[in-house]
């Protein structure tokens, strides 16, 4: 069928950023005394907002994390972003493309967001539709990013493609009533990945663009 609109994740679907994110929050944690790997941090907390894995991660250290946690991730992530950050490959020739309408709805918050479009040329492209967790009382797996992002952008739920990475997005997406696609592309993607998020109601998994591309214009 045809969309209207294409929603794009972030983080794994926009930026490669889930191994430079999630490596230095294991680092983080690591000096806390809570011991986490990469794997650890890729399994229990991507595509969720910061003050939605807040309470597993206290949970599991057994007391309150430092108030400058977020704070401090962010400014380790935005020293490294100039030398590791990378657009998904294929990424930018897709969203060029297409002809939708077009935007981007993400656990992260918009600081963070920015220095990747700005890194790969993208501000422009998506000026003034890009939604972040921040608008919305709850995070992903539930819906509300996604459908806040649709009726901001005027467009119908069933007529809305949405590219997610993570087990998270692909439940809200499902949630909101549209067409979700997990994208196999990133440099996190771990073996079995595909069959999580078809558990999670991917209506198609895509190791890459030209595969989400193909899906769309079948």
């Amino acid at each position: 069928m045809n969309y209207d609109l294409i929603i794009f994740d972030y983080d794994g679907v926009v930026a490669d950023s889930e191994v430079l994110n999630s490596t230095v929050m294991a680092e983080q944690l690591n000096a806390l005394g809570l011991p986490t790997t990469l794997d650890d941090v890729l399994a229990a907390y991507t595509g969720r907002r910061w003050r939605d894995n807040r309470p597993l991660v206290e949970a599991k250290l057994g007391r309150a994390c430092p108030d400058d946690f977020h704070t401090t991730w962010f400014a380790e992530c935005r020293a490294r972003a100039p030398h590791q950050l990378k657009p998904v490959p294929g990424m930018i020739d897709f969203a060029k493309s297409r002809s939708e309408a077009r935007c981007i709805a993400s656990s992260s918050g918009p600081d963070w967001i920015g220095v990747g479009l700005d890194l790969f040329g993208l501000t422009d492209h998506f000026d003034g539709s890009v939604f972040t967790g921040l608008v919305v009382e709850r995070g992903k797996p539930h819906p509300d990013i996604f459908l806040h992002a649709a009726r901001t952008m005027g467009v119908d739920p069933s007529r809305t493609l949405v590219i997610e990475d993570s087990e998270a997005g692909v439940t809200a997406g499902v949630a909101a009533g549209m067409t979700v696609v997990g994208l196999l592309a990133g440099g996190h993607i771990r073996n079995g990945h595909a069959e999580r998020l078809r558990a999670k109601g991917a209506h198609h998994v895509a190791e890459d663009y030209g595969q989400v591309a193909a899906f769309i214009d079948v």
